[in-house]
C-alpha cells in the first residue's frame, strides 16, 4: 500500500517544481494516511504539509480529489489482505 501511495504523491505535483521535490512531504502524507479514514479530513491535512514546507496554498478541491485516490489505495490494500 505504501509503495503505491508513495507512486501516486510522486506523480502529482501540485507547484510544478518536479516530481522527486515532495519527498518529506510525501512521507508525512503516507504516515497520517494509515490513520486518517475521511476524504475530508485526509484532504486538510494533505494542504497543511504541503503549506508548510512551500508556505503556498493548495486549493482544498486538488487535495480532496488526491486524498480520494489515497484512500481507495488504502481499501483495496486491506480487501486483499
Amino acid at each position: 500500500m505504501n509503495k503505491k501511495a508513495v507512486a501516486l504523491l510522486e506523480q502529482w505535483d501540485p507547484f510544478d517544481v518536479g516530481p522527486k521535490a515532495y519527498a518529506h512531504e510525501i512521507v508525512d502524507v503516507v504516515s497520517d494516511l494509515q490513520r486518517l479514514d475521511h476524504p475530508t479530513d485526509l484532504a486538510k491535512r494533505i494542504r497543511e504539509i504541503y503549506e508548510q514546507s512551500y508556505k503556498l496554498w493548495i486549493p482544498i478541491e486538488k487535495c480532496v480529489q488526491i486524498s480520494y485516490k489515497l484512500l481507495a489505495i488504502k481499501y483495496e490494500a486491506k480487501c486483499i489482505v
